[in-house]
């Protein structure tokens, strides 16, 4: 679905990415990994077109990928779930669900069953305001939001950051769910060592902007894993 080849990013004259490689297959989990710093939420803001990047290959689902705003990969099929969520808090768990309706056809605006299915209680809050949610219930729109666009690609930065452990315990069943469809791609950012290492398929684990590690599940265990990160 998605295959990136020497990516490099600036913000102004610093360079963020190294000629970095990752790609993601449908009806699988890849998971990049590093401290903080490394540049892993660049290299999603890169993929979904919120930052442009410096140079590099690009293809998703065949297609040679130029300078393309965010926009216009949410309408070829990338959704981004950011770090911190970014949920409108002045509109109601509908109104933000809704908002993933502008990349959409009109015939296909409106929310699927599914997501329902996938986090029960937002349906008990469809009007309730986002700010009113907990951080979790907030985490849960967010992912439920990208899932309105129908992704083919689905970028996850940090889902597991601040959350109460019962819910990411769902998220992590969420993913599972997404993986076993084998309808989309996701990258999924994590620090969550345990986590991570249960859903993943590949693994890139990035120091100071660069590839350090990249790998199958069936060829990295955890502790290798654990140590490269350390390292």
């Amino acid at each position: 679905m998605l295959s990136v080849a020497g990516l490099t990013l600036h913000y102004g004259g610093s360079q963020i990415l190294h000629g970095v490689d990752v790609e993601a297959a449908q009806g699988e989990v890849t998971c990049v990994m590093g401290t903080n710093g490394v540049g892993k939420t660049s290299l999603l803001k890169a993929i979904s077109g919120r930052h442009p990047r410096s140079g590099g290959n690009y293809r998703l689902g065949g297609e040679e990928i130029g300078r393309a705003s965010a926009h216009a990969l949410a309408r070829k099929g990338v959704a981004y779930v950011p770090q911190g969520r970014e949920i409108f808090p002045f509109l109601t768990v509908r109104e933000n669900l809704e908002t993933g309706f502008a990349c959409l056809p009109r015939a296909e605006r409106h929310v699927p069953d599914e997501i329902f299915e996938l986090f029960p209680i937002l349906a008990d809050f469809l009007d309730r305001r986002g700010g009113d949610l907990s951080g979790g219930q907030q985490q849960q729109l967010a992912i439920a939001r990208a899932l309105v666009t129908r992704p083919r690609l689905l970028l996850l930065d940090e889902p597991t950051e601040g959350i109460q452990p019962n819910i990411i315990t769902q998220i992590g069943e969420v993913i599972g769910k997404l993986r076993r469809e084998g309808r989309m791609a996701i990258i999924l950012v994590e620090q969550y060592l345990d986590f991570a290492h249960a859903l993943g398929d590949r693994f890139v684990v990035l120091e100071r902007g660069a590839v350090k590690l990249a790998a199958r599940a069936a060829d990295v265990g955890r502790e290798e894993l654990f140590q490269t990160m350390r390292v």
